[in-house]
């Protein structure tokens, strides 16, 4: 009896831990987002578009030969694909039409579509391909390369369109999803979250990217990213790869700075940026250290235009950005977003640090110019032996040249010494130190001599046109 009832007790058991198991995976499955609906409403408003356009290509000097005949060298290299010639006179040139595919969404009934400025860039023709299978041919409204964003217009009306977001209250792991048409298989549908936001890219000093692990894959530039509640949150816009595929990163462009560079595309097909004339670079911890700084953060100006909004509102070589109208710059590249979204002639209050002091200043914001400015640079007397630099000084042509009023230049370095590690090279120009202006080799050394010992200080340099921070810290002697 004992043993008859022990087996009905474990049985009991058994299944009591099946359907705990069940449940918990019925729990799960229920916690998942659906999408059905998200698509079912917003695939209407997603387009496909495609370009092509012309371009010039020379006839290949293997021409006559066929696949089989191209001579095994050249085929060990190019494949069946061979180079085509260029500038050597050989052979003849013709037209050659290029095509590429990209998506986009639309933003108003009246027929105005949003993408990515890469995905018509150059296009003779674009052609816009809507979720009821129409075809419209497109003109393109305006596009701005700094957002990498294009607006263009079909000749339609009472088009479905997407419900816009505020990619502001964005969090990390919230779930997203994206409609496009990667490698040209329409209306594809991927899902992820979040994975960080307000990311910098090299090249991409005006977008705060929102990166994503949703599967996106050429094709899918120009696409919207949706949160949950169906709404447009950011358009996808670059991926991470090393395959030419997918590889767990993509970056999106939030909705909010998208739509304000569409609204000044549609009204005046250009894009006015603020622009404050200054050259900045981010602050390491030596040279927070060096400044007094408990954390790194900010933006340090190491030059600025002498005719510029900066230096006319005030701002100084060696001041560090804290915040613009109330708003932290934490790092260096946030800078150029908080001055590129005022609009030109309205006022900014920056905060800044200077010789260890907080100030508040009003600047006036600038147009940003079409072109940079740039400049060149090239090296006795000896410097003090404690950085292990020798320098000379800069005579009247080279201070014409370099635009310099003073500084002294580097024409010998230690490697082993302070100034190698601090990235100084032959052929700077030490234009301060400490804040002090290097007049000339014999002031450079006594400054030096004044420094403390053990501690870390700011040193301002001129190379290749641009100004630099770098921070030195003194041994004991």
């Amino acid at each position: 009896m004992t043993r008859m009832t022990r087996m009905p007790r474990a049985l009991a058991l058994w299944v009591l831990l099946v359907v705990a198991l069940f449940s918990a995976q019925s729990a799960m499955a229920r916690e998942l987002p659906d999408f059905t609906e998200l698509v079912k409403d917003a695939a209407p408003a997603v387009v496909n578009i495609s370009t092509s356009r012309m371009v010039e290509r020379a006839d290949s000097p293997f021409q006559g030969f066929g696949n089989q005949e191209i001579p095994e060298i050249f085929r060990h290299f190019f494949g069946d694909r061979m180079p085509m010639p260029r500038g050597n006179g050989q052979g003849h040139s013709h037209s050659e039409e290029r095509q590429s595919l990209g998506s986009g969404f639309i933003i108003s009934a009246d027929g105005y579509i949003m993408t990515n400025a890469h995905v018509v860039d150059g296009a003779d023709q674009i052609l816009v391909r809507l979720n009821d299978r129409r075809e419209l041919e497109a003109t393109l409204v305006g596009a701005d390369e700094k957002t990498d964003i294009a607006v263009l217009k079909v000749d339609a009306t009472d088009l479905p369109t997407l419900e816009l977001g505020d990619s502001d209250q964005l969090e990390v792991g919230e779930w997203v999803a994206a409609i496009g048409s990667p490698f040209g298989f329409d209306h594809s549908v991927t899902n992820g979250i979040v994975s960080a936001i307000n990311r910098t890219l090299p090249r991409d000093s005006y977008v705060p990217f929102i990166q994503t692990d949703v599967a996106i894959n050429p094709g899918n530039s120009g696409g919207p990213l949706f949160n949950l509640d169906g709404q447009v949150v950011g358009i996808n816009s670059q991926i991470f790869t090393r395959s030419g595929g997918f590889m767990g990163l993509s970056f999106a462009i939030p909705i909010n700075v998208a739509m304000d560079v569409a609204d000044q595309l549609k009204s005046s097909g250009s894009v006015e940026r603020g622009w404050l004339g200054v050259m900045i670079q981010p602050v390491s911890r030596e040279l927070a250290e060096s400044f007094g700084m408990d954390n790194p953060e900010g933006a340090l100006i190491a030059d600025l235009d002498p005719e510029g909004p900066a230096a006319q509102g005030g701002l100084e070589a060696g001041d560090v950005i804290l915040e613009v109208n109330g708003r932290a710059v934490e790092r260096s590249s946030t800078l150029p977003r908080l001055i590129g979204h005022v609009a030109p002639g309205g006022d900014v209050e920056i905060k800044v640090l200077r010789d260890g002091e907080h100030k508040t200043l009003n600047v006036e914001v600038g147009e940003w110019p079409d072109n940079q400015k740039g400049g060149g640079d090239q090296g006795s007397d000896a410097a003090p032996t404690r950085l292990g630099v020798a320098v000379q000084a800069l005579d009247e042509a080279q201070q014409s040249k370099l635009k310099l009023d003073h500084g002294v230049q580097v024409t010998q370095i230690d490697p082993e010494g302070i100034a190698a590690a601090a990235g100084i090279r032959p052929g700077d120009v030490l234009v301060s130190i400490g804040q002090q202006a290097v007049e000339s080799p014999e002031q450079l050394a006594e400054l030096v001599a004044e420094l403390p010992a053990g501690s870390a200080v700011p040193v301002r340099l001129y190379r290749d046109g641009r100004s630099y921070y770098v921070a030195l810290r003194l041994a004991d002697d």
